[in-house]
This record gives C-alpha cells, sequence and structure tokens, in this order.
C-alpha cells in the first residue's frame, strides 16, 4: 500500500476525469466563487456558465446544440433517445406508403471490446458480456457488434432498421485501441447510405487526451452526435451530448430532461476546464509527452524476455501496454503503486492503461515513467 507519509504521482488522473491534475488553482477558485454564488435552481431555467459553456462548445465542433447531464453514461443514455426520437419523427413524417413498407429504424451497431456505460442503455451497448449477464433483459431492439476496425463486419450489421452505429474513436477500457481514420470515414459513408445516425463516443478520449480537441478530429470524420463527460469539469459530475440540427430539431422540451444537469456549480468548473483545455499549446505538449512516453516504454519492452509478446499503442496521452497475461499486468500495476505511481488496468486486464494529467510536468512524467519501466522490467 502506498505510504500516507508521502506524495505519489496519478498517472490514472482519476480515470481520464482529472485533465489539470489534482487541485487546480483556477479550477478550486472558479468553484469556491459558483459555490458562494448559486449552486443549483431547476432546469427550468438557464444559468450563465451553462450558456457560455454551451457557446463554446458549439463553436469548437460541429455541434448546433447541446444537452447537458450528469456522466457518460448518462450522456449516452441521451445519445440512444435522440437517436430514436429522430428516426420516430422522420418516420411519422414520412408517406403512409413509406411508413408501411419500410422498417422503423431502432436498432443499434457498437463494436467488439467497446464500453459505454452501465446503466441498462448504455450496457446494452457494451460489450463485455460478464457485466450485461446479470442484468438481462436489458433494452428493447437489437444491439449487434461488429468487428473493431474492419468495415467489411460493419456492412453487414447496418442496414435500413438501424437507428445508430456508435464508436469510440479511441476504446480506453476496452484496452486503448484506436479506431483507423479509414474505419471512421467509412461508418460515415455507410450511415449516410442507411440514413444511419453516427455517434463517436468521447467520454474518455475527448478534450484533449488524444493531442485534439476531440479525438474524431485526427480522422477529419464529423459525427452526427457526440457524447462527452469525465474530465469536462476536473471531478465535478458533467456529461455533454453534442448534436446537430437535424437531430436537435427531433427533440422537444420534456423529451429528455435531468434534475441536477447543467447546474451553475458544475457548469462553472467546466468553463474553466475547457477554456484550459482548448489551447493549442497544451494540445501540442500532449501529442509530444504521448510521443516520448510510448518510446521510452517500447525500448524497455525490447529489453525483456517476453516482449515481442507485448504492445504500446494509444494517441496523445491515452496509453495502452498489452502484456502476456492478467498475472503480469496485476504484479505490474501493483508493483508501480508500490513505488507511488497509480496505473490503470483495461481490456481483458493484460493491459495497463495509462492516463496521467494532460498538464503533466516534465519531471513528473520521467520520475513516472521510470517507475512504470522499473516495474515492467521487473515482472517481464
Amino acid at each position: 500500500a502506498l505510504r500516507q507519509t508521502r506524495g505519489c504521482l496519478d498517472f490514472t488522473a482519476g480515470i481520464a476525469v482529472n485533465a489539470l491534475g489534482h487541485c487546480d488553482p483556477g479550477l478550486t477558485s472558479r468553484i469556491i466563487l459558483q459555490a458562494s454564488t448559486l449552486v443549483h435552481h431547476s432546469n427550468y431555467f438557464y444559468n450563465v456558465p451553462q450558456i457560455q459553456l454551451a457557446v463554446k462548445l458549439v463553436k469548437r465542433s460541429f455541434a448546433d446544440k447541446v444537452f447537458f447531464c450528469n456522466t457518460g453514461t448518462e450522456a449516452n443514455e441521451a445519445a440512444m433517445k435522440f437517436a430514436r426520437k429522430f428516426h420516430f419523427e422522420k418516420r411519422k413524417s414520412a408517406s403512409f406508403l413509406r411508413r408501411t413498407f419500410t422498417r422503423r429504424q431502432k436498432n443499434f451497431v457498437a463494436f467488439e471490446k467497446c464500453f459505454h456505460g452501465r446503466t441498462l442503455g448504455a450496457l446494452s451497448l457494451t460489450w463485455k458480456k460478464n457485466l450485461k449477464e446479470p442484468f438481462e433483459p436489458l433494452i428493447g431492439g437489437s444491439v449487434r457488434f461488429g468487428k473493431w476496425n474492419d468495415l467489411d463486419s460493419a456492412k453487414k450489421l447496418i442496414g435500413r432498421g438501424t437507428a445508430a452505429v456508435i464508436v469510440e474513436p479511441v476504446q480506453g477500457e476496452g484496452g486503448v485501441n484506436v479506431a483507423s481514420p479509414e474505419f471512421l470515414q467509412g461508418l460515415r459513408d455507410i450511415c449516410d447510405q442507411t440514413g444511419t445516425l453516427l455517434i463517436f463516443d468521447e467520454v474518455q478520449s475527448g478534450l484533449g487526451r488524444t493531442g485534439k480537441l476531440f479525438a474524431h478530429e485526427h480522422s477529419g470524420v464529423k459525427p452526427d452526435i457526440m457524447t462527452l463527460a469525465k474530465p469536462l469539469a476536473g471531478g465535478l459530475p458533467i456529461g455533454a451530448v453534442l448534436v446537430s440540427d437535424k437531430v436537435a430539431d427531433t427533440v422537444n422540451p420534456g423529451d429528455h430532461g435531468s434534475t441536477f444537469a447543467g447546474n451553475p456549480l458544475c457548469l462553472a468548473a467546466a468553463n474553466h476546464v475547457f477554456d484550459s483545455l482548448n489551447d493549442e499549446k497544451l494540445l501540442a505538449k500532449v501529442v509530444s509527452d504521448g510521443e516520448w512516453i510510448r518510446g521510452q516504454l517500447r525500448d524497455v519492452l525490447e529489453k525483456t524476455k517476453t516482449g515481442e509478446e507485448c504492445e504500446v499503442r494509444g494517441q496523445g496521452l491515452l496509453i495502452g501496454v498489452s502484456l502476456p497475461s492478467v498475472e503480469s499486468a496485476t504484479e505490474v500495476k501493483k508493483r508501480c503503486a508500490a513505488d507511488g505511481v497509480l496505473v490503470l488496468t483495461a481490456g481483458a486486464g493484460n493491459v495497463i492503461r495509462l492516463a496521467p494529467p494532460l498538464n503533466i510536468s516534465p519531471e513528473d512524467l520521467r520520475v513516472g515513467t521510470e517507475v512504470i519501466s522499473k516495474a515492467l522490467m521487473s515482472v517481464l
């Protein structure tokens, strides 16, 4: 266990939440100021921080409207509802013959190893059977899973009955798997051909984590819906669903809502975090830091007996180190913690997942990487 008399380096950032590290002075000040002004009101009213952040998100993205919620799983639940409502309204406005002879688009397509949340709807979209089985039956309408980075597999699953395709540009929980630009563009093309909506889940990969403000910007592909959460308020609960006008125009007041969503305290914090992350110098640092640490870890693995069975992958400061077994990954995690560095596991449990704060100092990056390298060398 970690000694309480010394600190530790958090290379998990609270599971990619604390993008600015712990106790960022600017974030702390914004929270204190807002807490002494107004913490909550009902969702019958707007508030200034809410409007400010919505404008920033729309200005910086593909989206025309934003819906705020409280968590990543809530954001994905809302995205599912918005997708079904879009097709419901679309079908309702179609001709009688079209309604009679076409299927209602209510199903979803996701991908192997994906993770979208633990509430019933988002859990239905999640790959791991052991997470879902105790809670079945889940949502009505089918959810089908395609092979990762495989367009031929996707083409067989996406059709006129599909409401939406949901994909993480970088899978986090699934083992830090990066979607190729060709895969994302191919999904966009298939969705356009079939009238299907494309949802990008950037709950973990969004907001600077990959070296772009939004992970899908690496591919140049634009979704119809995007979900955000983890780092957006620096540790306070928040989620956001960004949508194009064609989707927003089909969602009416009362179709979805949340008592706490968009509260001024969380939104004040989120404004500070967004302003800090929407910075080209910081994003460039994320890219260079990520390239450096991946290079260091690859060099270490080449010196180990089982290095050929391992892989270092990722984008920006979302990094995965695939190891030969769950046992080896667990032991590496344990040894890192004993030396004062916190890391995560992912995938089937055999992947070390690194997600340090995006503003990590060069010294902390160096020290943390040395500890992780030492653990890898001793275990492998």
